[in-house]
This record gives C-alpha cells, structure tokens and sequence, in this order.
C-alpha cells in the first residue's frame, strides 16, 4: 500500500547512499546460511528499510527533536553474500570502512552470525548483547558469534569485556552457562534485569564493557517475548516486552563508547501479517539513532 505524503510530516528511512562521511550509516549484512534454525533472515535488511518508513524520525522531547535534521543518516547498501568465510571477510572490510567514518555503525542481520563480522570490522574491545542465549557454542553458525570473537578474531575481545543480558531460563545449557562464567563474561538474566531495571543495568553493562575505548553492542531481538516477535524462530513466551528492548538499546546507545550495534535473528519471511517484529526491528535502528542524537 503506497504510503501518504506529507512536507509537515517528514518519515524514516530513505536516507541517501553513504559517501563517505556521516554520523550514522545502516549496512545491510543478509547472512542465514550457518543458522541452527530454517530462516529467511536473508530477507530482513530490505523489510526493515521499507518498514522505517512507516515510522516518522521525531523524538517528542521539549522541544520535539527530529533525527533527520539533527543527524547526518546515510544507508550503505548490503553486503553481498555475507556467508562463508570470503563473506564474512567482505563484511567485516564494509563495516571497517563505515565506522573508520561514522560515529555509529548499525548492521542489520541477517542471523546472529553477522555479530562476529560487525564487531570485528568497527576493532570492537568490548560487548554488550541483548539475548536470550549465550551464543557460545563451538563451531561456525547463529549460535557461535561470541565464541568466535574471543577465541577466533584476529584482535579477540576479552571475555571480561562481555555482558551478557537478557540470557533467560529453558533457552540455554548448564555447558555453556559454565563456559561463560569460566570466561569470566558478566552475565545479567532475564529475571536480574527486571529486579534492577534498565538503568542500573545498562550502566552497569557500559562500565564493564567500555572498560576499553570501543562497544559494539548486539541487539538480538529474540530476547523478546514471543507475541512481539513471532517472527524471531527462537523468542520464547516470557521475554521482554517491546518497550523494554527500546528503552535498553536508546540507553545503551546514548554511550559515545558505543561505535556499532548490530540487529539480528529477524526472520522477514516468518513474520506475522501486521509484521510486527520487522516494525520492532525497525524501531530499534531509531532507538540506536535516538540514542545517537543524545551523546
């Protein structure tokens, strides 16, 4: 359905092709082959951009701020076949050559692969996920991305660096539960994160994290609860609510440690109708801009 038009009512998206200079740039990375579960992330970059546009890019402060205005926001296109090692070396030299630019980095999965490339190509030496699981299992796929980046990148992350959040209940094992605490990566559950709230946490995650000079910061919105992201194969009943995740990503992003961020796990093709977790998916790139606009 075509969209209306309205000079008084300027919407998200459609940003202009980066050209070398901005303050934020959104790169596609469509990676889904290594994913543990059937998916058609592969489908996601294009379904978030066309869903940006549903949305307008002012923030209601006082006064009401618009991000178009505020920030300089361009759109770098996909990388093209993101899988595989040769890849994963094409992602990671897109993402190097936006953030040596940019101030922030956003990558749009794509499964939760494309953590490893995105991480590696902004020389992250902290991180912060946003996930029901660890994702630290061994080989190469969705569910291995922080393992790789410790024990895999050519400049490792160290594991005391890591924060966990959101890791929850029945969606993990006690192996790798072990793994992480012998790593010594923080890991913040689903249950501590709503005890604490979003602020002591998140300022918590960004001491330890920032410990260095450079976060990238995961947000893998299958940590949501299952009716606001039907179309994430792993969310489970009980996860965060859809306000939760926003309030966390713009608190996080707020942090001029923060230099990339990542969005993944959203399958487009799996989405319900109203599709609402590509909408999710795309109010989290204007979280992360929001939280930009704030620094």
């Amino acid at each position: 359905m075509a969209l209306s038009h309205d000079d008084l009512w300027p919407r998200a998206g459609g940003w202009p092709a980066f050209d070398g200079a901005a303050d934020a740039v959104l790169l596609g990375i469509p990676a889904w082959r290594s994913s543990l579960s059937p998916t058609g992330a592969h489908a996601t970059p294009s379904a978030v951009r066309e869903a940006l546009q549903r949305y307008s890019a002012t923030l209601m402060t006082s006064p009401p701020l618009d991000l178009n205005a505020a920030l300089r926001i361009a759109d770098a296109g996909d990388v093209t076949e993101p899988d595989g090692d040769e890849g994963v070396e094409r992602a990671v030299a897109r993402v190097a050559g936006i953030a040596a630019a940019a101030d922030l980095t956003i990558a749009i999965g794509g499964d939760n692969s494309v953590t490893y490339a995105a991480a590696r190509g902004s020389r992250a030496d902290g991180l912060i996920t946003i996930d029901a699981h660890f994702d630290l299992r061994d080989g190469v796929s969705n569910g291995s991305p922080v393992r790789r980046l410790v024990e895999d990148a050519p400049e490792p992350i160290d594991p005391r660096r890591i924060v966990q959040i959101g890791i929850a209940d029945f969606a993990n094992s006690a192996a790798y539960a072990q793994r992480a605490a012998d790593w010594g990566i923080r890991v913040i559950t689903l249950d501590e994160l709503r005890r604490r709230g979003i602020e002591d946490v998140a300022s918590e995650a960004l001491e330890i994290a920032g410990a260095g000079s450079r976060i990238h910061f995961d947000i893998d919105v299958d940590v949501c609860d299952r009716s606001v992201a039907p179309g994430c194969p792993a969310s489970v009943p009980g996860g965060l609510a859809a306000w939760e995740l926003r309030a966390l990503t713009r608190r996080i992003a707020a942090d001029r440690r923060v230099v990339s961020a990542d969005i993944a796990e959203v399958d487009a093709t799996a989405d319900t109708e109203d599709a609402r977790t590509v909408r999710l998916a795309a109010l989290c790139v204007l979280e992360l801009l929001a939280g930009l606009a704030s620094r």
